[in-house]
């Protein structure tokens, strides 16, 4: 298993994996080719449909092999084989959790029909009693603690829904874009996956690692990963990307000195959070509940960075133009609506 551990391997992952005797992986993430014709380095991502089909069920499979018993599986797979790849869960006896939709800005245009701006993912495990879900990780504020400071507000935040629309795919002008890979995944979305199903010091494997990014992100997260992938030139770059990151390893803790990777960290959250920066850092409230989840976030405490510090790293961001467009319907828009119906709530109403 020492062969497999925090390393990017070249292998076809059905051969690869069928060599391991035993079960290491916490948690899988697959972001397979889609089979719609995509220009990769050593793969043809056009064959016959049957073929695809089959190979989709030998790849689970081995997959499914080396999960440990409370092991989680993801698999994001595109519209056209979405169906097979259910029902191929069904037959490995694997439950289904989430059938979660990647909803994302930049789609693909089209001419003829509606552009296409989604990705399935599926979220299996392996024992549907018996699986590792850190709600307390993944959580965002709500919008009765944003909106209405309605004291019925779970204190800890609510769970995302199964669209999941705050992630933008990761688009060509886009400093994460690595530019050597035709499909990288955002850190972000993968941060959410690894946050929720696994814990630090547990072992991530990617089958299709492909630009490397379910590797990068574990390591940032201090856990222990496996990428495997066909081309070597992918693996290359994949391990230079790797070794590019800062404060990345097993062994590695949050300081109270501001890292590359913390700037990330708070980027994903407030995209998470949907609330525009100007009213963020205008209001003290929701700064407080920023920081309290940020804090929790990356490092588990609640003190590690003051409300001032968090603001003040927000403004640079936004004025170096590194926050980027926040998607959703600002809340200083829907609190106009909230006023109207505020008799509704003094008379115990239920939030929306």
């Amino acid at each position: 298993m020492q062969d497999l551990e925090n390393k990017i391997v070249r292998g076809d992952c059905v051969k690869l994996l069928g060599k391991v005797k035993e079960a290491f992986a916490n948690l899988i993430f697959a972001d397979p080719p889609f089979n719609i014709g995509y220009e990769y380095d050593k793969y043809e991502d056009d064959i016959k449909r049957e073929d695809y089909i089959h190979w989709t069920e030998a790849w689970m499979t081995a997959c499914k092999n080396v999960l440990k018993p409370d092991g989680s599986f993801y698999i994001a797979i595109g519209d056209d084989y979405a169906a097979d790849v259910k029902m191929i869960g069904d037959k490995l006896k694997l439950s289904m959790r989430n059938w979660i939709i990647w909803h994302y800005t930049f789609g693909q245009q089209t001419k003829n029909k509606f552009a296409r701006a989604h990705t399935h993912i599926f979220y299996f495990v392996k024992d549907e009693k018996d699986f590792t879900f850190n709600d307390h990780a993944v959580r965002v504020p709500s919008d009765r603690q944003l909106i209405y400071n309605d004291r019925r507000a779970n204190p800890k935040g609510k769970m995302p829904n199964d669209v999941w629309d705050e992630f933008s795919r990761v688009c060509g002008t886009f400093k994460e874009r690595q530019g050597w890979h035709p499909c990288q995944m955002p850190e972000s979305l993968l941060g959410r996956i690894i946050r929720v199903s696994s814990n630090e010091g547990d072992w991530v494997l990617d089958p299709f690692s492909g630009s490397g990014t379910t590797a990068v992100v574990a390591a940032k997260l201090h856990r222990r990963y496996t990428g495997i992938e066909l081309s070597g030139e992918y693996v290359r770059r994949s391990r230079d990307r790797i070794n590019a990151c800062k404060n990345v390893g097993i062994e590695g803790e949050v300081k109270h000195k501001w890292t590359e990777h913390l700037e990330a960290e708070l980027k994903w959250l407030y995209h998470e959070n949907k609330v525009p920066s100007d009213q963020l850092v205008g209001d003290n409230f929701l700064l407080a509940l920023f920081t309290e989840k940020f804090n929790s976030r990356v490092a588990g405490q609640t003190d590690l960075f003051h409300p001032t510090e968090i603001r003040d790293r927000l403004m640079r961001m936004r004025k170096s133009a590194k926050l980027g467009p926040l998607r959703g319907q600002p809340v200083s828009r829907r609190a106009r609506k909230a006023k109207s119906q505020k008799s509704l709530f003094d008379s115990g109403v239920a939030a929306e």
